[in-house]
């Protein structure tokens, strides 16, 4: 018997992304179904080859679902996956309202997928930031053979991260200069087009902002509590793949070789490293596929047992709707859920 799956958030980049591969991976469901807000209502989203209209979230029975993938914010999620998981479907979560929660397991599959046996106290899973999740699935191999003590990142992310209308000011600020039109500023808060911008959500005290806080507190629960992090996250005019540079200090000794060949065994990790114009991936070649693309390994001799490395991932797939379906994967392989009997 198969399981019953909704998502939630149908409409918006993610959900859609989320359809996309639900059907790609050819996932053990009997039934999907799309939700989003009242104002979404009859919206067709396409799930494969089907068509599905949208149904409304504030009037949606859950009472029979399996899992609720959650891919409508962080208020919406706070106020709905509680209520969701009450009702017996395993919420996974791809906000930040959960992520911190002593009490819901963050989940990479590749990293840590023993944890997901944590999430019956709430029935609520979280997935992590888009640019924690690329870069924990590439420092975790590396980690097991030397002991990752510092890790500083410096991230270059696209603009569908910051959603729909952020892929549209891009857009219209590219037309805009080449029509020598007036450039207006929505989504962020200064140009995009043709500029980067050294800031990603709000500043908080300590002049970090929340992504950057984000990448830090993520990857300590994720992968390891004592891992020193500082990352600079930047958004950049490109619409899908986020890349990151990151310099990481290890306990014990570690070649450039050596994290050659173990990244290439690694699970979600393909690595594209050849010393030669082309021979690294960029997020153009990232976009629409499953992997962390990894290049330009090489030695740190700033530190003691330093590497640097490259690393490029669709943030739409790895860095939101396919980690949570990998998930859900995990699930169902390690029989934490069965799907409930539905009425005949």
């Amino acid at each position: 018997m198969g399981y019953k799956v909704a998502v939630v958030g149908a409409t918006g980049n993610v959900g859609r992304e989320m359809l996309n591969i639900l059907d790609e991976r050819k996932f053990p469901a009997d039934e999907v179904v799309a939700l989003a807000s009242r104002r979404s209502i009859g919206v067709e989203v396409s799930y494969g080859d089907r068509t599905l209209k949208c149904k409304a979230l504030e009037h949606f029975d859950f009472s029979d679902v399996d899992i609720c993938l959650m891919s409508a914010g962080g208020s919406v999620s706070k106020e709905w996956s509680p209520k969701i998981g009450a009702a017996g479907a395993v919420v996974i979560d791809n906000s930040s309202a959960w992520r911190m929660d002593p009490d819901v397991p963050l989940i990479v599959p590749e990293v840590n997928a023993a944890a997901a046996e944590g999430f019956k106290t709430k029935n609520i899973i979280a997935n992590p930031n888009c640019s924690t999740a690329q870069l924990v699935v590439a420092l975790k191999p590396l980690h097991d053979k030397a002991t990752i003590k510092r890790v500083v990142v410096s991230t270059y992310q696209s603009v569908s991260g910051a959603g729909k209308d952020a892929m549209d000011e891009l857009f219209s600020q590219t037309k805009a200069v080449y029509t020598n039109s007036e450039i207006v500023n929505k989504k962020f808060p200064a140009r995009i087009a043709f500029n980067v911008i050294p800031q990603i959500d709000v500043f908080m005290e300590d002049g970090y902002t929340k992504e950057e806080w984000k990448m830090m507190a993520e990857t300590k629960k994720i992968l390891d509590p004592r891992i020193k992090l500082s990352a600079t996250c930047v958004r950049v005019p490109v619409f899908v793949g986020h890349s990151e540079a990151v310099n990481i200090e290890f306990e014990n000794p570690i070649s450039a070789d050596e994290a050659r060949d173990i990244l290439r065994k690694a699970p979600g990790c393909l690595v594209i490293d050849k010393h030669e114009p082309g021979g690294y991936a960029t997020p153009y070649e990232a976009a629409g596929e499953d992997a962390t693309y990894i290049s330009r390994i090489r030695e740190d001799a700033t530190v003691e047992n330093g590497l640097v490395l490259w690393c490029v991932s669709d943030n739409l797939r790895k860095g939101a709707a396919l980690n949570a379906i990998q998930i859900a994967e995990v699930l169902i392989n390690r029989k934490l859920i069965s799907a409930k009997k539905k009425a005949a």
